[in-house]
C-alpha cells in the first residue's frame, strides 16, 4: 500500500497537522455560551437537528460507508449527562460523528475557539455544539457553569483528549488526564469511541468504523489525581485495544 502522505512529527502531545488557518478570537468573559433563550434553543435547534443531523448522517455514508460498532453499550447512559471521548483523526467526519454515537440526546464538543472564529460558518457553530475552550479566568467560569449544565441537562459533552488532528492516524496517542477532571468533579459516566480505517473490497478510499466502550465510571476509592488517572486509563486502554482493528494505513507518521 502506498501512502497518501507522509508526516514527520516532534511532540505526540502538542504537532497539530490540521491544515486550516484560521486567527482565533479571543474566549473571554463576553462570550456567551448559554442556550438558553428561547431564540438560541430555536437555532440550536433548526442548524443541529433539522440542517446538521441528517445531512451529518448522509455525508458519513456516502463518503466513508459509516458504520457504528457497539452501539447497544450506549444504553447504559441514555437519558443521563455524560462524557464522550474519542480519537482526532479526521477533520470533517469528527465533527459529526459524535452527533451519531450520542443520538438521540444532544452532543456538545469542546473545541479549539478556531472552530468559533471561521467568517460566516463560526457563527452557527456554537448552534452546533461547538464549545470553545477559554482564554481567561471568567471565561473558565462561564465555560465549566456551561458543562455543568450541559450534564444536569443530560446531555453529551464530547472532548478528544489528543486535542490536535493527525489525518487517518491509526494508533491513539499518548493523551494526558486533564480532561478527565471534568467527568470525575460532576461525577458521571464516561463512555469512548474509536474510529478506525477499513479497507473497502473495491476502491482506494477507505469506510469509518467507530468502535464504542464503556461506560467507565470515576473510582470513588481513589483520590484527586489518582481518580483522574484511573479513568483516562480506562479509556486509552480501550481506544488503543480498538486501534488494532484497523485494516488499512493512509498515512505515516515519522518521528524525527
Amino acid at each position: 500500500m502506498s501512502y497518501m502522505r507522509v508526516y514527520y512529527y516532534e511532540n505526540e502531545l502538542e504537532d497539530e497537522f490540521s491544515s486550516a488557518s484560521i486567527k482565533a478570537k479571543k474566549i473571554d468573559a463576553d462570550y456567551d455560551y448559554s442556550m438558553d433563550s428561547a431564540g438560541r434553543r430555536f437555532l440550536h435547534f433548526f442548524w443541529y437537528k433539522i440542517i446538521a443531523k441528517p445531512i451529518a448522517r448522509l455525508f458519513l455514508q456516502l463518503k466513508f460507508r459509516h458504520r457504528i460498532v457497539g452501539l447497544e453499550k450506549m444504553e447504559a447512559v441514555r437519558g443521563k449527562g455524560f462524557f464522550l471521548y474519542g480519537n482526532h483523526t479526521n477533520a470533517g467526519a469528527d465533527a459529526l460523528i459524535p452527533t451519531m454515537v450520542s443520538h438521540p440526546q444532544d452532543a456538545y464538543v469542546i473545541v479549539h475557539p478556531n472552530n468559533v472564529s471561521m467568517p460566516v460558518f463560526g457563527h452557527v457553530t456554537p448552534y452546533l455544539g461547538a464549545l470553545p475552550l477559554p482564554d481567561d479566568r471568567e471565561a473558565m467560569k462561564h465555560f465549566l457553569d456551561e458543562i455543568s449544565k450541559k450534564i444536569e441537562q443530560d446531555k453529551c459533552v464530547m472532548i478528544y483528549p489528543e486535542a490536535h488532528i493527525w489525518p487517518y492516524y491509526t494508533k491513539i496517542r499518548p493523551f494526558t488526564d486533564a480532561s478527565f477532571r471534568y467527568p470525575v468533579q460532576l461525577k458521571c459516566p464516561v463512555m469512548c469511541f474509536t474510529n478506525t480505517y477499513q479497507k473497502k473490497k473495491h476502491g482506494q478510499k477507505p469506510c469509518i468504523v467507530t468502535y464504542i466502550d464503556g461506560p467507565f465510571y470515576p473510582d470513588e476509592s481513589l483520590k484527586g489525581k489518582a481518580r483522574k488517572e484511573a479513568l483516562r486509563n480506562q479509556v486509552y486502554e480501550a481506544m488503543v485495544e480498538r486501534s488494532k482493528l484497523n485494516t488499512i494505513e493512509l498515512a505515516k507518521y515519522i518521528k524525527k
